[in-house]
């Protein structure tokens, strides 16, 4: 007799239920990530929104042409690679300085105070905080006047150029570090408490052992983080620049979102602004498949 044939189901029950609990997740990226890329497409044309894609006129390469013979562009692209190297160094520095002088606390409710103290500004939105930091730093604010108070004379932090870029970046530190420190936090922890007491045994000092077990116990978290932030290297934070930014200071902090956004929206110009963006996205691409192999490399881990 021949055996029949059992039909085999792709997809169990249990499976479907949770097909079907992602699907708003999937519904929402199908929508608000897939779909919008369609609009690339006017970067290969002279875009009028009164024809519409079908309707505007194809010009290929005009635009990127017309776009890498722009003045400013080479100096925006400066702009977003400084600030945002900037971020990294020291969001990575930082928080394993902190993160290792807080696993020195032995008091429990004192580390968790300072924990949930550094961690607080990551919670805010720019939009908030860029109202504090103005106040803090504007001409009559509370940090030129402790500066004119021990004889200083008075910083202009929010319309030099010299001085704006670090401002982005150490304010940047300052709402990021508390999460990054717990990340590193975590790291210490995970290594073995027995190291330390063989370094105490053989006469290790605190900094030794700092150099030698702790550094080393968290390199592999310091590497992978390092990596997962090379491919925002061209994200210089969009929304921090734009609520802290002003005609006077676009020169040293005008980054590529910021461009895009004025070329784009307030400028009108749609083709260009598209330009802009295919381009960042191309590298932001290279990147993240770059320090993806890099990743592989260095620590055996693939990010996907």
């Amino acid at each position: 007799m021949k055996a029949k044939k059992v039909k085999r189901a792709y997809f169990s029950r249990n499976q479907w239920l949770f097909l079907a609990m992602i699907m708003p997740g999937i519904l929402f990226l199908l929508v608000f990530s897939y779909a919008p890329m369609f609009g690339l497409v006017m970067a290969f044309q002279d875009f009028v929104p009164a024809r519409g894609f079908l309707g505007s006129d194809f010009v290929g390469f005009d635009n990127f042409k017309y776009l890498f013979n722009l003045p400013d562009v080479w100096q925006v692209t400066y702009n977003t690679v400084f600030i945002a190297v900037g971020k990294i160094i020291l969001n990575t520095l930082l928080p394993i300085c902190f993160a290792i002088l807080l696993n020195e606390i032995r008091v429990k409710w004192m580390k968790k105070s300072m924990q949930t103290i550094v961690y607080l500004p990551h919670f805010l939105s720019w939009v908030i905080l860029a109202s504090v930091v103005v106040n803090l730093f504007n001409l009559d604010g509370t940090v030129n006047q402790i500066l004119e108070n021990i004889g200083l004379n008075p910083i202009n932090f929010l319309g030099d150029n010299k001085v704006f870029p670090h401002l982005l970046i150490w304010t940047d530190v300052w709402k990021g570090f508390g999460y990054n420190s717990i990340i590193f936090l975590a790291a210490i922890t995970s290594i073995d408490p027995g190291s330390y007491e063989a370094a105490t045994m053989d006469g290790a000092n605190w900094y030794q052992q700092v150099r030698y077990i702790t550094i080393p116990g968290m390199m592999p978290f310091i590497i992978l983080m390092t990596i997962l932030a090379l491919p925002g290297i061209l994200n210089a934070g969009f929304d921090q620049v734009y609520n802290l930014y002003s005609p006077p200071v676009y020169e040293s902090g005008d980054v590529l979102d910021t461009y895009i956004y004025r070329i784009g929206l307030i400028g009108r110009d749609y083709s260009l602004g598209a330009a802009v963006g295919l381009v960042r996205s191309i590298i932001g691409l290279i990147l993240i498949l770059g320090s993806n192999k890099l990743a592989e490399k260095k620590t055996n881990r693939v990010m996907f």
